[in-house]
């Protein structure tokens, strides 16, 4: 590992699993082990279990599992080294300079430096005679001084150089200002501040570190670059990944988080009261986002301008949100084209009206699919109806179906069986397709970036095999030597465990404990979720040798009958020799 063993343990030992989650899950006694809410999705019925013996956790809803440095990656978005670092000044042990390679550590935080000090410098500029142009549009738009510091808003000077200079001056490098995307570098080799004259909005993570920034420019003058020009994906900013104003948000939305389409959206909003606001950045939702705000909150409620791309982008935004379970409402804005007018016009309790009157997102739906009908002719009717059917169909809840079946035939002078009977033959028709598609993944299984373990298709009783010889090593490391004797590495069928048995067994010819961090650096989040199920099942609780020489037996048999059957196109001869010529390598244990 590249930080030493004895450190980790130290840390670990300082940090209790147990009281590093309490202050983001409230978890119960449940025999020897403790269970939660999950806060990595959203969910009813506890399925987050917590395994204080082995300092271990595991989600049987979404998967994800590892230790306390899993956990702390995850829940505030870091890497390994970082996690580790945060439980290391929480306990108050030093992690020694050498022996690892911190590099990659290094250069984030030299970018997490430039960039502070470049909102400071932007920041400064805004407050100064010379910022006064674009402060004037910042308290044109309604804002506060109090709000704009609070936000720490900035300015880009009309300079192709003054960041350059400032930042060299406090003796940065071009190379990581580049790298922090604040400085860019033209065809000619020569360098220049990446903004200019622009009302700069930092973004800020859930830690309070400034990660890039925004900046708009002034009304009139975006024909060059754009209307906004954002921050590019860093080593510590990946716009997909976060939302502006979360880190303000995750401190006030408990029960709610308005998600709406702008960075001043965001800001007036929260200028007025709603601290629950935030904005995807520059980009459109995407599903880290919808898993970020699923950690936080219970219900999201979708506010975008009321154009027609708005009005797209809620639809987008409120698909991706179907997939975490949280409750998702909708608000159509009656005046104004976007929140930040709105509030302006109308005042903060009409808005608050607004929130507390959103629609589901059913019946947004509904209401949108009338766009473009004539609904007073019978043509219309029908066109409508048939539209409307497939939102209701699409509800797995059937009192909702219920009640909107009834709102509709009442309406448009329909008898209920007809729109009910209609309803149901697209969910059966759905439910057909559903099949045929899980039918025919079983048959021709496609594989995805995301599968921790893919090969467990292909090969389900190899892999199952390889399984429970990982289990049963982890917890039962005294059987390394009979597991080694007949099992080498590359005997493993899937790559993700040949790995992991790999490191399983210098872990435990070097004389350590084979514990989740030992494979904390080596693994990513999804790996730690695979191994953390291992190392909590049951696999080794009975006749554990018996199982594992049972299980390692399964695997060699495996490997002898999909090597042979790789063997299709050869002559009865070649593949009788090479089928031979496998057995023997077996039995020599090659």
């Amino acid at each position: 590992m590249a930080i030493p063993e004895e450190i980790i343990n130290e840390i670990k030992y300082r940090n209790d699993i147990e009281s590093v989650m309490a202050p983001y899950i409230d978890l119960k006694r449940r025999g020897k082990n403790l269970v939660g809410l999950c806060p990595f999705h959203n969910e009813k019925t506890p399925s987050f279990t917590v395994y204080p013996e082995n300092g271990s956790f595991y989600c049987f809803g979404c998967g994800v599992g590892g230790d306390v440095f899993s956990f702390v990656r995850q829940i505030e978005n870091l890497d390994y080294i970082d996690a580790v670092k945060l439980l290391a000044e929480r306990s108050g042990v030093t992690i020694p300079q050498d022996g690892y390679d911190d590099s990659m550590q290094k250069l984030k935080n030299t970018i997490y430096e430039i960039n502070r000090e470049t909102a400071r410098f932007y920041h400064t500029y805004l407050m100064s005679p010379d910022g006064k142009w674009a402060l004037d549009y910042l308290t044109g738009r309604g804002l506060s001084i109090d709000t704009i510091k609070h936000f720490g808003l900035g300015a880009a000077p009309d300079s192709w150089d003054s960041l350059i200079k400032h930042l060299k001056g406090l003796g940065y490098s071009i190379a990581d200002m580049i790298q922090a995307n604040v400085v860019g570098k033209s065809q000619r080799g020569t360098y220049y501040d990446r903004f200019r004259k622009r009302v700069m909005y930092p973004i800020i993570n859930i830690r309070g570190k400034v990660i890039g920034f925004s900046g708009r420019a002034m009304p009139g003058e975006d024909k060059m670059g754009g209307k906004y020009v954002n921050t590019s994906d860093t080593p510590v900013y990946k716009k997909s990944e976060n939302l502006f104003g979360m880190n303000f948000a995750k401190n006030h939305c408990d029960e709610q988080i308005i998600l709406v389409e702008g960075n001043m959206d965001v800001i007036t909003l929260h200028q007025a009261g709603f601290e629950n606001a935030v904005a995807a950045l520059g980009t459109s939702f995407t599903d880290d986002q919808a898993k970020l705000l699923s950690r936080y909150t219970k219900e999201i409620v979708l506010i975008m301008d009321s154009d027609a791309a708005g009005q797209k982008a809620a639809r987008r935004a409120g698909e991706i949100l179907q997939n975490t379970g949280l409750e998702i409402r909708v608000v159509v804005l009656p005046d104004g084209k976007d929140p930040d007018e709105y509030i302006k016009k109308q005042g903060a309790a009409r808005f608050r009206a607004l929130l507390d009157g959103a629609v589901s997102e059913i019946e947004y739906k509904l209401l949108t699919a009338v766009e473009g009908i004539d609904t007073s002719s019978s043509d219309g009717k029908l066109q409508y109806l048939s539209r409307a059917a497939v939102i209701i169909a699409e509800s797995s809840d059937v009192m909702t179906r219920d009640l909107y079946i009834g709102k509709l035939s009442d309406k448009y002078g329909v008898s209920r069986t007809a729109l009910e009977s209609k309803i149901n033959d697209i969910r059966k028709q759905k439910f057909k397709q559903r099949e045929k598609r899980e039918f025919d993944e079983i048959l021709h299984p496609k594989f995805s970036k995301t599968d921790v373990n893919p090969e467990k298709r292909m090969y389900p009783a190899a892999v199952a095999a390889e399984e429970t010889v990982i289990a049963i090593l982890l917890q039962h490391p005294d059987f390394y030597e009979t597991a080694c004797e007949r099992l080498k590495p590359h005997d493993m069928i899937s790559v993700i465990n040949r790995r992991i048995y790999k490191s399983l067994c210098e872990c435990i010819a070097a004389g350590r404990h084979p514990d989740l961090s030992y494979f904390g650096e080596m693994l990513n989040q999804a790996e730690m979720g695979y191994l953390a199920s291992l190392a909590n099942s049951e696999k080794g609780d009975k006749n554990a040798l018996i199982v594992l020489k049972d299980s390692i037996k399964v695997i060699l048999d495996e490997g002898v009958r999909i090597k042979s059957s790789d063997t299709k196109n050869m002559s009865v001869d070649d593949w009788a020799n090479n089928l031979q010529k496998i057995i023997d390598a077996k039995k020599k244990g090659k």
